[in-house]
């Protein structure tokens, strides 16, 4: 079973046997349907395209951020929905840098799911490696999705995650180190293409997650990854991280990426910098750190 990186050739094998999900998460933040488009366009065979404005966020407040971390058991309800049970391989891919796809990775986990796979290049490498495409909108089966009910998904979170409160908390006794992982030119402050304040939470350090991936989109090999994490970290361990981003989902990328480096167990900070910026008590800072 895999349970953080799948190849395009192990994913059209196991898809030729049963017990696999994939996962479409293609998405676009300044085109919200565009990712549903693609998807119709075509897909990997079988794949059920999920959304990550209309289902995998809960609604806005206008304080909690722009994607909000869904209820658990709302979540563990779509995933029901969708067919996901204990034993299943899930794969997750999109279009970018798996980001997207690595956001569903930890969703999933946090859900409980062990056995979830990000597909290593997205659609991309789908398509150079000769993968077939199918344009038929697939939905999820629950004839056997209850017994992922049965089994206690959802019961609990799985996967460690923060508020602000203890961000903010963390600012008067260190207990912690964020990292941010947005753009540089983003961290800085010098530009905010996306949320109203512009700047980074005080003491972050700056980890853009474009850096956890090649060219191609593949993600770095795990020695490579580990030794540019362990150097911006500089001893700190992995237990005492907390990745934020925008909105929650690049931070998953950093965090996925410390994953395959063996740097197993550092937390999300899902409201991330849109949810922090919306309160304006809370302090922001600007320039290089």
């Amino acid at each position: 079973m895999f349970d953080l990186l799948i190849s395009a050739a192990q994913l059209r094998e196991g898809l030729a046997g049963p017990g696999w999900l994939v996962f479409d998460v293609r998405h676009d933040l300044a085109d919200h349907a565009a990712g549903r488009r693609a998807y119709e366009a075509g897909h990997v065979p079988g794949a059920i395209y999920l959304d990550h404005e209309l289902q995998l966020a809960a609604p806005k407040t206008g304080s909690n951020g722009r994607h909000p971390l869904p209820a658990l058991a709302d979540f563990a309800a779509l995933m029901r929905a969708q067919g996901l049970r204990p034993g299943i391989q899930a794969v997750v891919y999109d279009a970018g840098n798996s980001m997207f796809a690595a956001h569903l990775w930890w969703m999933l986990r946090w859900l409980g799911h062990e056995n979830v796979a990000v597909l290593d290049g997205g659609w991309q490498a789908w398509l150079a490696a000769g993968g077939a495409v199918e344009t038929r909108v697939n939905t999820g089966s629950v004839t056997e999705a209850q017994a992922l009910q049965d089994r206690g998904y959802g019961s609990a979170p799985a996967m460690p995650a923060v508020d602000a409160a203890a961000v903010l908390a963390n600012l008067e006794a260190p207990a912690f180190t964020v990292v941010d992982a947005r753009a540089a030119n983003r961290y800085r402050g010098e530009v905010e293409p996306m949320d109203p304040v512009a700047g980074h939470i005080p003491g972050a350090l700056n980890r853009p997650n474009s850096l956890n991936v090649e060219s191609d989109g593949r993600f770095k090999p795990p020695a490579a990854l580990r030794a540019e994490f362990e150097a911006l970290l500089g001893g700190v361990s992995a237990a005492d991280v907390v990745h934020q981003c925008g909105s929650g989902i690049t931070a998953c990328h950093n965090l996925f990426a410390m994953e395959l480096a063996g740097l197993k167990g550092s937390r999300l900070y899902p409201g991330s910098w849109s949810e922090w910026c919306s309160d304006p008590g809370r302090p922001v800072a600007r320039g290089a750190g």
